[in-house]
Formats: structure tokens, C-alpha cells, sequence
């Protein structure tokens, strides 16, 4: 790690969601920091002004305050305007506590006075990530689970279920209910059985390759693939194949390039929606690619 000067000029950008999700704790965030630095202090109401205000932020050290959504936003901004190796980010996070999990597995403090300390007196530690062959890019992981049924937008649904019942816990119930009723077979006028229609949920048929050797091929179906960046410069890779009976043991490997491919398939990249479909995918590690302020 390396120290961060307190004597630079902070650009804090704070997320409109934040604003209104817990404004309280963004007004201490904000009294904190320009109590300890020079601040200048930016108030976007839509994604595309965020963009504007991070592109002429100068050499003032970006602090974003607000939720994961909105970190990983800024890395996704500066990775495309090629400026992500050159600054230290730092985050105060804000905003309902299913959604902050990144940062906390990142080691950012999630209260508002800490984090915000930890701003101004932190160090600033270099971390992977995961850059795809579109420009993608991954900080947390990509999570490739097994097919839904056809592509009629369940899995976009699925995700809005996912990200609406991080922030309202009572959903998880709805979600849960409405998952075990989708698993259950359909049953026919006199209760026998249906079978599923072809091309409907199932395991996955892919090929998965760790720098160059095949980890599963297509032979093998799949339930769940997740690829993490941050192992000594390295991509944790972990497959899930599908079993009959007994459990199967997942296959894990550690490598810089994975490739998956096969039949289309769609993945999740951090807690965005889920992208694709896609028949091929290239995740490459960029070791030390972006720096993140954390308590010394």
C-alpha cells in the first residue's frame, strides 16, 4: 500500500440515490471530508451527468459516496477514459445494506464517519480486475448460472428480483415463493408428471478454459460458473457440474485468461443485470489495475 495526502484536493461526487436513500449520512460523510481537505463537492442527477462531472474532476482525487452500483460505475468511467491506473478512488458507502456488500469484501468501513476517515488518512492499495473482450470489466465476479428457459427475459427479470430484494429483505419471500412454484413440474389432467419442454431450464453446456487448458468441455453440463479476480494476480475459476444424485464436486482452477464458450449463454458481472446471450467470452486478470483508498 501506499499513502494517500491528505493536502490533495478531493472531487466528491455524491449518487443521487444516496441522496435519497439516506441523506443523513451523506451530510456526515460530506461534513467529515471538508472538514479534514479541500473539497469540491459535485451533485449529479442522472448517470450520464456523473459521467460529465468525473471527466472534468482534473487531478483531484475522485470520492464517490454512495452504494456498489456506483463504484463500480466510476471504475466501468475511468477504465473507459483510460485514466483508472493513474488515480487512487476512494468510496464512502451510502445506501441500503444489500447493496454495499462489494465494498465491504473490498475492506471499505461501512459507516459514514469511518469511511470517511479512512478517506482522508487511509492508504491507497492496488487491486485486480477482470477486463472482458467487449471492455467489460469485473471487479467483484462474474457469475455464468445454468439456463432459465428460453430467452424471453427471465434473467433480466430475475436480476431486478435480486437487486429490488437487496434493498427490500421482505422480497426475498416473494422471490423464494416464486422460484419454488417455476421448480415445480407441471402436472397433467390426472397428476401425472409433464416433462419439460425442450429448450427449457437446464444445466448449461460449456467450455471452460483456464490459460489455454480446458477445465470442462462440453461434454460435461454445468449448473454454475464464477469466475473472482484477486488471487495473487490471478482469476479464481469454479465450475459446478451438474449432478445426478450425489452431489458433484466442483472443479476450480487459478488463471490470468478464461475462456468460456459453447451454447449462448448469459453471465452476470458484479450485481449488474445479467449480459449476453453470448456463444464466447474472454475474462483477461489486469493485475494491479486500479487503486482503492483503505484504512491503513
Amino acid at each position: 500500500m501506499t499513502e494517500v495526502a491528505t493536502s490533495d484536493q478531493l472531487f466528491v461526487v455524491i449518487d443521487p440515490v444516496a441522496r435519497r436513500t439516506d441523506g443523513e449520512s451523506v451530510r456526515i460523510a460530506k461534513d467529515v471530508l471538508s472538514a479534514g481537505a479541500r473539497t469540491k463537492v459535485c451533485l449529479p442527477e442522472s448517470t450520464e451527468e456523473f459521467a460529465r462531472a468525473l471527466a472534468r474532476r482534473g487531478s483531484r482525487r475522485p470520492v464517490v459516496i454512495g452504494d456498489d452500483r456506483a463504484l463500480l460505475r466510476t471504475v466501468a468511467l475511468l477504465h473507459r477514459q483510460r485514466e483508472l491506473a493513474g488515480c487512487a478512488l476512494s468510496i464512502v458507502p451510502v445506501g441500503a445494506i444489500g447493496v454495499l456488500s462489494l465494498a465491504r469484501s473490498l475492506g471499505v468501513p461501512t459507516g459514514a464517519v469511518a469511511a470517511a476517515r479512512a478517506v482522508l488518512e487511509g492508504t491507497e492499495r492496488r487491486l485486480d480486475l477482470l477486463v472482458d473482450d467487449s471492455d467489460g470489466v469485473v471487479v467483484g465476479a462474474v457469475r455464468i448460472p445454468a439456463l432459465r428457459g428460453p430467452a424471453d427475459g427471465s434473467e433480466e427479470a430475475e436480476a431486478d428480483m435480486d437487486t429490488g430484494a437487496a434493498a427490500h429483505p421482505w422480497l426475498r419471500s416473494c422471490q423464494s415463493l416464486v422460484r419454488t412454484l417455476a421448480a415445480r413440474p407441471v402436472r397433467g389432467a390426472r397428476g401425472a408428471r409433464v416433462a419439460p419442454l425442450p429448450g427449457g431450464p437446464g444445466p448449461s453446456r460449456l467450455r471452460v478454459e483456464v490459460d489455454g487448458v480446458t477445465l470442462v468441455d462440453l461434454d460435461q453440463p454445468v449448473e454454475a460458473v464464477t469466475l473472482t479476480p484477486g488471487v495473487s494476480g490471478g482469476a479464481r475459476v469454479e465450475v459446478r457440474p451438474a449432478s445426478v444424485g450425489a452431489e458433484a464436486s466442483p472443479l476450480g482452477a487459478v488463471g490470468v485468461r478464461v475462456t468460456v464458450s459453447g451454447t449462448d449463454f448469459r453471465y452476470r458481472a458484479d450485481s449488474g443485470l445479467v449480459s449476453g446471450p453470448v456463444r464466447r467470452r474472454t475474462w483477461v486478470v489486469r493485475e494491479g489495475a486500479w487503486g482503492l483508498t483503505l484504512p491503513g
